[in-house]
C-alpha cells in the first residue's frame, strides 16, 4: 500500500520538481530562448524559483491521510502519469533541444504571419531607399516583399541574408526561401518569414534546414513554376553555423 500512497500523493510534487528543474536547466544553459520570448525570461525564472520552494516545502511537508484510501481507477492514472513523466523527462535530457525547421514551415504558410508592421515597414524602406542595406534584417527584406513587388523599386539594391534553407513548395529544385521564425510569445505561435532565392539545382550543394549566409540582388523571377515575382539571385552563399539567437523577435 505504500506504493500506492507514494504515487498518489506525491505526483504533484514530482511533475512540478521536474517541470521547475527543466526550466531552470535551459536558463542557465541559454535556450531559454527556444522556447519563450525573451520577454519572458524574467518571469518564467522568477515562477520557477518559486515552484521550486513549493516542491521543497511539499517534500518536508507530512501529510497526515495515510489511511485514506485510493481507487484502483485512481491508481492505474497515477501509474500512468508517472510513466508519461519518466518518457518526457527522459526526452528532455537525451534529445537535446533544437530550433524549428521547414517541418514546421510546411505546416504554416511562409509569409503569412510575422512580418513587420506598416511603420516598420516603411523604417525599412527609407534605409533601403537611402541604401543603408547593411541595417536591414531578413524580416525587413521580407516586409518589403510583401509591400511591392515592383522590381524597379529593388533595382541597384543588395540583400545580405541569412536563416535556414526551405524549398520553395511550388519549384523546390531551383528556389529556396531563406528562412526564419518569428516567435511573439513562444514556439507554439512562431510564424515562418523569408526571402525567396533562385539558384538551379541548389541541392546538389546545399540541403535543406542547411544555414546560409547568401548576398545578392533582386531580380524577376525567371522560374515559370513560381509563385514568387521577384528573387534573390546570389553572388555569394555560404553555409554558416546556426546561430546561439535563431529566432527573429
Amino acid at each position: 500500500m505504500w506504493l500506492r500512497r507514494l504515487l498518489v500523493t506525491w505526483q504533484g510534487v514530482v511533475l512540478t520538481l521536474v517541470a521547475v528543474v527543466i526550466t531552470i536547466v535551459l536558463a542557465v544553459n541559454g535556450q531559454l530562448g527556444l522556447y519563450i520570448h525573451p520577454r519572458y525570461f524574467v518571469f518564467t525564472i522568477i515562477m520557477a524559483v518559486i515552484g521550486l520552494a513549493f516542491v521543497v516545502g511539499g517534500l518536508l511537508h507530512r501529510g497526515h491521510d495515510d489511511s485514506e484510501k485510493t481507487s484502483r481507477r485512481q491508481l492505474v492514472l497515477s501509474v500512468v502519469g508517472m510513466l508519461v513523466l519518466a518518457v518526457l523527462t527522459t526526452a528532455m535530457i537525451v534529445v537535446p533541444p533544437s530550433t524549428l525547421t521547414t517541418a514546421t514551415v510546411e505546416q504554416r504558410d511562409i509569409n503569412s504571419g510575422g512580418i513587420s508592421s506598416e511603420a516598420d515597414t516603411a523604417d525599412a524602406a527609407l534605409l533601403a531607399g537611402a541604401g543603408d542595406f547593411d541595417r536591414l534584417t531578413l524580416k525587413d527584406w521580407a516586409s518589403l516583399l510583401t509591400q511591392t513587388t515592383d522590381p524597379s523599386f529593388f533595382d541597384g539594391k543588395t540583400a545580405k541574408l541569412s536563416g535556414f534553407i526551405s524549398p520553395a513548395p511550388s519549384d523546390p529544385e531551383d528556389i529556396f526561401y531563406i528562412a526564419r521564425f518569428v516567435v511573439t510569445c513562444c514556439a507554439v505561435d512562431a510564424q515562418p518569414i523569408g526571402v525567396p532565392v533562385y539558384l538551379e539545382d541548389w541541392d546538389d550543394t546545399f540541403d535543406a534546414d542547411q544555414w546560409v549566409e547568401a548576398t545578392g540582388g533582386f531580380e524577376t523571377n525567371p522560374s515559370a513554376a513560381s509563385a514568387d515575382p521577384l528573387v534573390v539571385v546570389p553572388t555569394t552563399l555560404e553555409p554558416i553555423d546556426e546561430p546561439n539567437d535563431p529566432y527573429v523577435y
